[in-house]
């Protein structure tokens, strides 16, 4: 069943509440990294469940701890819920042991999101590196569902190498829908006839018609986003155009714990989605 829910709503009534879901499907993604379609055991939480493109969810396994995961899934599809997993702590780990009909428990959705609203009439380009894709996979669906709100939209996405990257059976169907998809990686291999170089060279590359126009929503490891920005500002676009999905340790998703404290801002709750002149000053910041 797919529909659109008011999305206003979509913050947990009780934070710390964790409810129980079912692993419907595990997909392998990429070396280490799957993606989990999860469905809540209880109807009526299955029904209201939402979340806005950017936002995560806390994951949790009894006698291990808690993981924040972007959600990766299509907001107006919750029939299931999925989350990209990259394995690299316990909790992960651990789940990456767990096949489909485990169940887990999850809090959440939590955090900011990215700017839709404020990408309608505008040209939009996503920029991501790595396991970044999948935060951005939520607000693809909504261009692509809602296409003639947008001007042009571009996925430029990199990858360390070809069988790192996330998602490859949706390109063609991304582009059928009006989205201008270009993929490079690191190290090519001999069946690789894409792009090889750092995803900022494409960016290089891209005709801008409209800088002024144009929102840049990026997510990847930092040093590729900052490089990104840098591209972007050289290209003309406002900093107040551009916004970063940031990374750190969160552990309790409401702001009490500061594990996830960046300067002034809470990740966690004030993030992690930020436009670029608010954390500007602070992104390259060593050790922060």
């Amino acid at each position: 069943m797919t529909t659109t829910k008011n999305v206003v709503a979509c913050q947990p009534e009780n934070p710390w509440l964790a409810f129980t879901a079912r692993i419907q499907q595990v997909r392998p993604e990429t070396p280490g990294v799957a993606t989990y379609n999860l469905v809540f055991d209880a109807p009526a939480l299955a029904d209201g469940f939402c979340f806005r493109p950017g936002q995560f969810n806390m994951l949790y396994l009894p006698g291990l701890g808690e993981v924040a995961i972007s959600i990766s899934g299509d907001p107006a599809d919750y029939s299931t819920v999925p989350h990209t997993i990259r394995e690299a702590g316990s909790v992960t780990q651990a789940l990456a042991r767990l096949g489909d009909g485990a169940t887990i428990g999850v809090r959440g959705p939590f955090g900011s999101s990215w700017p839709m609203d404020a990408c309608r009439g505008k040209d939009v380009l996503l920029v991501a590196g790595g396991i970044g894709l999948a935060p951005l996979r939520p607000a693809i669906y909504e261009l692509l569902a809602n296409r003639d709100d947008f001007g042009e939209f571009t996925l430029l996405y990199g990858a360390r190498s070809p069988d790192g990257l996330l998602y490859p059976d949706e390109y063609e169907e991304w582009r059928n829908a009006g989205l201008d998809v270009q993929t490079t990686v690191d190290r090519a291999h001999v069946a690789w006839a894409g792009n090889v170089g750092v995803v900022t060279v494409l960016l290089d590359r891209l005709p801008l018609k409209r800088p002024d126009d144009t929102l840049l929503l990026t997510c990847g490891p930092e040093i590729m986003m900052w490089h990104t920005i840098q591209t972007a500002l050289r290209r003309e676009l406002a900093p107040e155009s551009v916004y970063v999905s940031l990374e750190r340790n969160m552990n309790c998703a409401i702001g009490l714990c500061g594990h996830c404290q960046f300067g002034p801002e809470f990740l966690c709750k004030d993030g992690p989605v930020f436009r670029y002149d608010r954390v500007s000053s602070i992104l390259k910041v060593d050790d922060l």
